[in-house]
């Protein structure tokens, strides 16, 4: 007989439904009113997922209740501010990385950047975020993958996949014969 999740115990899916269907309204407009609303509904659905896990730490009083629910909403969305900034300014400092020093003119140097600016933003964030942890941050694939959440191996994957995703956006420009600026090649694996 396989393992199952426990149940969770007897009303807290009543109790949860109660508070949520209290408090959803509330949230949606608090998140529309901060984001577009595609994104306002993913916020609550994300705090409402927040809420279910842990129900346990729920105020009693349903205004005290209400305002903690408040609270899990903006934490979620100050997070993803914080992410949409961190990703922008990767980009941004990905186009200010001195390229190093060549036999290729300054011409190429300035086409090879731009090529791997271009070719940057045109991958997925997975594979931006992939590439940033090992070239930027310089992180050995166990730390790498600590941070998001997934096992070395599955890192190892994805940055193999993120550069073969980079070079071949890269093989696809008119300038690329050269050597980019940042090599993607440089491995944060063991």
């Amino acid at each position: 007989m396989g393992m199952s999740n426990p149940s969770p115990p007897p009303g807290r899916p009543d109790a949860f439904r109660t508070l949520y269907e209290a408090v959803y309204p509330d949230l949606l407009r608090f998140a529309q009113r901060r984001t577009d609303t595609f994104l306002a509904e993913d916020a609550v659905a994300e705090a409402s997922l927040v809420l279910w896990r842990r129900f346990d730490e729920v105020p009693q009083n349903r205004d005290d209740a209400r305002a903690w629910a408040f609270g899990i909403l903006r934490n979620i969305m100050l997070n993803t501010h914080r992410g949409d900034q961190r990703r922008q300014a990767l980009g941004i400092r990905l186009a200010n990385i001195p390229t190093e020093a060549s036999s290729d003119s300054h011409e190429d140097a300035v086409t090879s950047r731009i090529d791997l600016g271009r070719a940057w933003h045109l991958l997925s964030e997975v594979h931006q975020e992939a590439l940033g942890l090992a070239v930027f941050e310089d992180l050995p694939a166990p730390q790498a993958a600590a941070v998001l959440g997934i096992s070395p191996v599955a890192f190892r994957l994805r940055l193999s996949r993120a550069r073969r995703a980079l070079r071949l956006l890269l093989n696809h420009f008119p300038h690329t014969a050269r050597t980019p600026a940042v090599s993607p090649e440089r491995t944060a694996t063991p």
